[in-house]
């Protein structure tokens, strides 16, 4: 059978030199049809970076002629970091020479010039990450440039004069690239658009929007099959091929402004022990692949959720309506079933299609009051669903034990909540609540991601898991001196397996919130791959995201998969072909998408605090120190979820130096030192609302 991995394997086996087209194909003995078909393949696996064809045409495995592919991580300071799409693989340092003009998200292709040091320099751009560009519009005597934003990006574009348009120089622009950089000639682009700046905190978030290329509405295509699907609802007819669980006791347990109602929950206790149910909303009932929905879904790949609004992934006639596991109304649903016994082993799964019915919408702080501080008007208001809620409470218990005690890391770490007044403004920035209803759901989603990946994978089926790879061994090293200075066990040597005693060593440690942050930053980031290496932090051997397909498009493709196992039982080998072609692209853009969305939230979260520490200037507050650098120190505010800088120059008490193995600023004369964890009182010195940044002063 002529795929991908018969073609690697005859590269690896057959020969150790690049080959010509016609070599390959007379080697491997294939008939005409098969020709053709080996012509396509390669052209796939060359647009994947998988092989690769040199200027005479020959075509060879990446990986023999020392070439990687991954996606650009760019430094505001020209140099970069590929991280590699093969799972497993430490990241490649870019110098700035070696760019080729990659600008950060581009998917690339490097030759590693150093296995050693890890040093490599990007060979050929596969795809690129960005049309467009939020900037100031320069004019000079050289000529007309636009200045981006984002300082990640190492260069300015030119505009020549016709692509100028009415903009005026000072002004904010969105700028489309028509030429990226090369080796032999500057970027280009034309000016599409003037934005104006802002004026206030909506006006910041609609230039984010705007700065990371947010779509603000959907394609008339796709809101004309939303309309569509609006409509079809589910006939008695197809009551009969999905298993009727209406009658089950089920709830949902979001937060107080959730919309899109993604999964809902039902508990029974059994004979072994538990039987637990979880109901995702069946997205892929209502979006076929490639139509116009799942198209614009796969775009846009995750929702992006800001303070004022949501920017969903698909349509709201789906994702808060038709598709929303919403209360008192019946809604298809694809239902993972699981036994576990007391000990919380899982016993079995069974998946299928359901129709069910949601007897409450619950909130995260209503069930705390439930269970937490047993409010006795909250119990006798659920009282049907008391026992349920104690059973959950139960099986929670029992699953977050085991899953800690193989090894699963313990983050608990605190979100910034922006509070708005009706102007949109930010009148508080607070710690977000999280309390034992959202580990309910936690555990029990883990539960139904890691049975869905099991079973798929069991089966030889092509998925698209969730991993999360080791931390390289640098990067620990880096860690390993902080930690020390606060750890119970600060006279071993730590591994990579010894983070959860290091996690359990800092509970309930005033430094504990810090550390936490210093480790998670230290590991890589979690990411879809089509290769399953497992997922380090929840210490499982086999996960994918299935869950929330309202919201995440990986999630709604496994959904499909998972349907066509279970509809056709087996699966034949082209279908199979055809998922192993189209899933790695899907992998990359989601893992694309979901850094883009994330750096968006980030984004608003630091201009809302710029936005309401503005009026504070001068003000004093107490606050803690979470980083440190050569630069100066980090501060959060115990009075708000905020964040500002206290940069080195301002204290002029002594001359500093930075100790980049404590992460300690020690005081040449004085003596005096400033470490993460410690308490300190500053002054609001300037709020910059262009870098969305708080700076911070010695209160003496």
């Amino acid at each position: 059978m002529l795929n991908k991995e018969t073609i690697l394997a005859f590269f690896r086996g057959k020969t150790s030199r690049p080959m010509l087209f016609k070599d390959i194909a007379r080697l491997m003995g294939l008939s005409k049809p098969e020709t053709r078909a080996l012509k396509r393949l390669l052209r796939d696996m060359l647009r994947q970076g998988e092989i690769v064809m040199n200027r005479k045409g020959l075509y060879g495995p990446a990986e023999e002629m020392n070439l990687a592919t991954g996606y650009f991580a760019a430094h505001r300071d020209g140099y970069g970091f590929v991280i590699s799409e093969k799972p497993g693989e430490r990241d490649f340092f870019i110098p700035p020479k070696g760019t080729l003009g990659a600008m950060k998200g581009d998917r690339v292709m490097v030759r590693i010039e150093n296995w050693k040091k890890r040093e490599a320099r990007v060979m050929r751009i596969l795809e690129r990450a960005h049309a467009k560009v939020l900037g100031t519009f320069d004019i000079t005597k050289a000529g007309a440039y636009v200045k981006p934003k984002d300082r990640s990006i190492p260069f300015d574009l030119y505009v020549a004069p016709q692509d100028r348009g009415m903009a005026k120089n000072g002004e904010m622009v969105i700028a489309e690239i028509i030429s990226f950089p090369t080796d032999k000639r500057p970027p280009a682009a034309k000016i599409i658009r003037i934005v104006k700046k802002p004026e206030d905190p909506a006006g910041e978030v609609e230039l984010i929007i705007d700065e990371f290329s947010l779509p603000r509405r959907f394609p008339k295509a796709v809101s004309d099959e939303a309309k569509l699907s609006a409509g079809r609802t589910s006939a008695p007819h197809r009551i009969e091929k999905r298993k009727d669980l209406r009658d089950l006791l089920t709830v949902t347990i979001d937060g107080e402004r959730a919309k899109d109602f993604d999964d809902a929950v039902s508990i029974a206790r059994s004979d072994h022990g538990y039987k637990l149910w979880v109901h995702i909303a069946d997205v892929g009932y209502y979006v076929p692949w490639d139509s116009a929905i799942d198209l614009e879904a796969r775009k846009r790949g995750t929702s992006v959720y800001l303070p004022d609004r949501v920017i969903p992934m698909l349509p709201k006639e789906l994702s808060e309506d038709l598709c929303s596991l919403k209360p008192k109304v019946d809604r298809n649903a694809f239902t993972v079933e699981m036994d576990f016994d007391r000990s919380g082993r899982r016993l079995g799964a069974r998946f299928y299609s359901s129709l069910i019915n949601s007897d409450e919408r619950m909130t995260y702080t209503s069930v705390r009051k439930v269970l937490i501080d047993k409010d006795d008007a909250e119990r006798e208001k659920y009282s049907r669903l008391l026992n349920n809620f104690e059973l959950m409470e139960e099986l929670c218990t029992i699953l977050r034990s085991k899953r800690f005690e193989r090894g699963s890391l313990d983050f608990d770490l605190p979100e910034p909540e922006v509070l708005l007044d009706l102007q949109g403004s930010p009148e508080a920035i607070i710690k977000a609540e999280r309390n034992f209803a959202h580990m309910i759901i936690e555990e029990f989603m883990i539960a139904a991601n890691e049975a869905v990946a099991g079973h798929i994978e069991s089966l030889g089926m092509p998925c698209i898991y969730r991993i999360h790879e080791e931390p390289d061994p640098m990067k620990l090293e880096d860690v390993v001196g902080v930690v020390k200075q606060f750890s119970r066990t600060a006279g071993k040597k730590f591994t990579v397996r010894d983070f959860p005693d290091i996690l359990r060593s800092i509970k309930d440690t005033p430094q504990e919130e810090i550390i936490n942050y210093i480790i998670l930053r230290s590991l890589k980031q979690a990411r879809y791959s089509v290769t399953n290496v497992g997922h380090f932090g929840l210490a499982s051997t086999s996960y994918t995201h299935f869950t929330s397909p309202i919201r995440r498009y990986p999630d709604l493709v496994v959904h499909r998969i998972l349907r066509e196992i279970l509809l056709k039982k087996i699966i034949s080998d082209q279908r199979k072909k055809e998922f192993e072609t189209m899933l790695p692209d899907i992998a990359f853009s989601s893992s694309r998408t979901e850094r883009a969305a994330d750096a968006a939230e980030f984004q608003v979260i630091r201009a809302m605090r710029a936005w309401f520490m503005k009026d504070k200037l001068g003000d004093i507050f107490a606050g803690r120190i979470v980083g440190v650098s050569s630069y100066g120190i980090r501060i959060r505010l115990n009075d708000f979820y905020v964040e500002g800088f206290l940069h080195i120059s301002s204290m002029v008490d002594d001359f500093y130096q930075y100790h980049e193995r404590t992460m300690r600023l020690y005081g040449r004369r004085t003596n005096r030192s400033f470490k993460i964890g410690q308490e300190l009182t500053v002054r609001v010195d300037k709020v910059d609302l262009e870098e969305r940044e708080v700076i911070f002063g010695p209160s003496e």
